[in-house]
């Protein structure tokens, strides 16, 4: 839940087809029962689309201060792992653990059932190959008519063609790509929050427990390769990001090739 008092809009520069964009412009008509879906099918993956999901955060709590105070509840986040686990992405605040969707399928109906049950609304696909295929009888009309937004992601923070760029203007933007790439052995564990004085999910045993299952997900080349292809990207202790904003009939077809093409 430290995303809850990490984050402001004003940490995230944006820009639309070169263009300074403000949050409105990359999540038009944001509202408070909004969701956003994050698509992974390579190890670490995730990181890739670090920017957008922290801004899909940040416009979470926004749209509703008393998040932040009243009630403090994590973000609608989802990840949706593609054929097995693909690290864990928990520190991003993708907590309860049912957060991180593990799918033991790349089968695309298995997939967008899964973003389905959980009324994803903005949703966020790796850049594959798009496929014509054909999903269960009106799950695909479901999906057009409930998803407001959809976006192509590159695992290595930049896309081809893309028209939106998103970068941290603030080192603590970085904060969640470097705690997903530690080690559980480098975890230091805090028992409260430093900003709500309450308990943090770090500290909870079931967090731990998470963390550590994930693990049997990697391989001993899987965090130095992610975290070169991080490092390569700062400026500064800054990282700028690239997507492109695409329709939902785009997005469902890329999704259909999901854990089925992917680049080294």
């Amino acid at each position: 839940m430290h995303v809850m008092a990490l984050f402001k809009g004003s940490m995230f520069d944006a820009a639309v087809n070169g263009q300074p964009a403000t949050l409105e412009d990359v999540f038009p008509g944001w509202h408070e029962h909004d969701r956003f879906g994050l698509v992974i099918d390579e190890t670490f993956g995730g990181i890739g689309a670090t920017h957008l999901l922290q801004l899909a955060m940040t416009a979470f709590y926004d749209i509703k201060p008393s998040r932040r105070t009243a009630v403090t509840v994590y973000p609608e986040i989802y990840a949706f792992h593609i054929g097995k686990g693909r690290g864990a992405h928990a520190h991003y605040d993708f907590w309860p653990a049912r957060r991180e969707v593990i799918l033991k399928t790349n089968d695309h109906r298995e997939v967008l059932d899964a973003i389905n049950d959980r009324g994803i609304t903005r949703l966020a696909v790796p850049d594959r190959p798009m496929r014509d295929v054909v999903h269960r009888p009106k799950e695909e009309d479901a999906a057009f008519d409930r998803i407001a937004s959809a976006f192509v992601y590159s695992p290595s923070g930049r896309t081809a063609d893309a028209d939106l760029t998103i970068s941290g203007n603030d080192k603590r933007t970085e904060f969640n790509p470097t705690q997903t790439l530690r080690p559980l052995a480098e975890l230091s564990v805090n028992r409260v929050s430093s900003a709500t004085g309450k308990p943090i999910k770090e500290a909870d045993d079931a967090f731990l427990h998470w963390i550590r299952e994930r693990e049997h997900d990697l391989t001993e080349d899987d965090r130095p390769r992610a975290r070169a292809m991080r490092e390569v990207l700062k400026v500064n202790g800054l990282v700028t990001e690239s997507y492109r904003r695409v329709s939902v009939v785009e997005a469902l077809k890329r999704l259909a090739s999901a854990g089925l093409t992917v680049t080294m």
